[in-house]
Parts: C-alpha cells; structure tokens; sequence
C-alpha cells in the first residue's frame, strides 16, 4: 500500500488565508481556497493523488432546501473548480448531501419532523450535477437516501457526465463517531438524529444487501465495524473505501483518512 490509496479529506471555509483547526481531530485544519491549493499540492509531492473535499458554509445561507449547493459561484463549487483547474492530474471526489447546506441540519429534506427521502433525491440529483460541472472526477453520496444511487446516475449520464463515477456511502451507521466531521463541516442535525436513514450497527446483512447492488462502495467504518469490512472484502470483488475517522482520545495526532482499495 502506497499514498496512493489514499484519499485525503479537505475541509473548506471562505476567506483568505485562512486555516482552522478542528478542535475534535486536532492536525486537522480548515482551509480557504487559496490555501487549500497548497495543501493539495504539497500532499501530491508527498504521492497522495485523491482529495475529497468538505463545505463548511455560513450559517446564514442555509435553508430548508439546500439551495446554497447549486449556487454557481458557492464556495464549494468553487473550491471544486479551483483545484481541478490547478491540479488536472488530481481525483477530485465530493461530498453529495443535504446537511452541510440544511437549516435543519439533515441529510434529507424534513417536512413536519420527518425526512422525505423521494423528494430529496430532486435535490441530490441536481448537487451531484453541480459538482460535476465544476470538475468533478467522482461524487460521493452520503446522505443514505433509498434510491439516490440510480437517481444520479441518471442525471449524469443525461447531462453528459457518463465518466463521472459515482462512490456511495454504503453502509453509513447512525454513530456518535460521526461528531469530528460534523464539527468540522459545522453540520450536525438541529433536532432528532439520523435513524431513521442510516443504518443500525448491529445489522451486518442489510449493509451486505446494499453493497451487492454497486460496482464502487464506500464503508464509513469504526473500528468496531471490522468484521463487516471483511464480509466486504471476502464476498464482493468491487471497489471499495473505508473511512477512518479515529478519535482523539485514542491518539495525540488524529487520522482522517480514507482507504481505497482497488479488488
């Protein structure tokens, strides 16, 4: 295994000059664009050649329908356009979901407490085409809405995008794990929790019934999830990711990474 099988997660913010700490994955910063460019230059001298970018948007533009996503000269669709315009040889990957822009903090649009998964998928599929106007090599849906895979696929391969590919979180558990990324995208839900669409952690077989469906999945794991990485492993001879997140109170220097493995 080399760096390159890795893919770097980037957090963005606005400004210039800027670089933020996480507080919750210390090591871990924030950028503006300008200096995400020379992040993502420095990790390609180091062999890292994959980068998979993160929004963290203003409070204030964010709404019930997530319309801060499809804004052309967003910051996350120019961040987008800005490293494939300065780094072509980069895979560019981006994150397909509604919580970094919701006001309700969700992956779903909500109506009277509920999410609408159908309704969602509108939205998704527009995100996904945004993204890969701006230069996107890969979209990666993480929102677990059912259906939201073929749903994008469409679109893209409608619109012209039939080499933009797609890597869904697939077996995405509803876990407190989560809480570094949401605090570093500033995107954790409003109310409730995310039951109700991502998976159970003790249900091993629906996350198997998911990945057979795919040709390119990704596994948000923990490390007490290492049994079904290699159910992945040993049953599909697909494309597949696993997330590492690791916690700070497990080391003084926090890995966030992502695995890609090549089967």
């Amino acid at each position: 295994m080399s760096a390159a099988n890795l893919i770097f997660p980037l957090f963005i913010i606005e400004g210039n000059n800027q670089k933020s700490e996480v507080s919750s994955m210390p090591g871990i910063y924030r950028y503006s664009i300008d200096n995400l460019l020379r992040e993502v230059e420095s990790c390609m001298k180091l062999g890292l050649k994959s980068f998979d970018l993160f929004p963290n948007i203003d409070e204030s533009l964010k709404d019930k329908y997530a319309t801060e996503s499809l804004r052309k000269e967003s910051l996350y669709l120019r961040a987008i356009s800005e490293v494939k315009k300065n780094f072509p040889e980069a895979c560019v990957i981006t994150d397909v979901a509604m919580d970094p822009y919701s006001s309700d903090g969700h992956d779903g649009l909500v109506e009277n407490g509920e999410i609408l998964n159908d309704e969602t998928l509108a939205i998704l599929g527009k995100m996904a085409l945004a993204h890969a106007e701006a230069g996107a090599d890969i979209v990666a849906p993480s929102d677990m809405m059912d259906g939201r895979v073929g749903y994008i696929r469409n679109v893209l391969d409608e619109n012209g995008f039939t080499n933009v590919s797609i890597m869904s979180y697939t077996a995405k558990y509803a876990s407190a794990f989560y809480g570094p990324f949401r605090d570093a995208l500033n995107s954790a839900p409003k109310f409730g929790d995310k039951k109700s669409y991502q998976m159970n952690p003790a249900n091993q077989r629906e996350a198997l019934i998911e990945a057979y469906r795919l040709n390119t999945i990704r596994y948000p794991g923990e490390s007490f999830c290492i049994s079904t990485i290699r159910s992945f492993a040993s049953k599909l001879a697909i494309a597949t990711a696993f997330t590492d997140c690791s916690r700070p109170s497990l080391s003084t220097s926090t890995t966030c990474i992502i695995l890609w493995c090549l089967r």
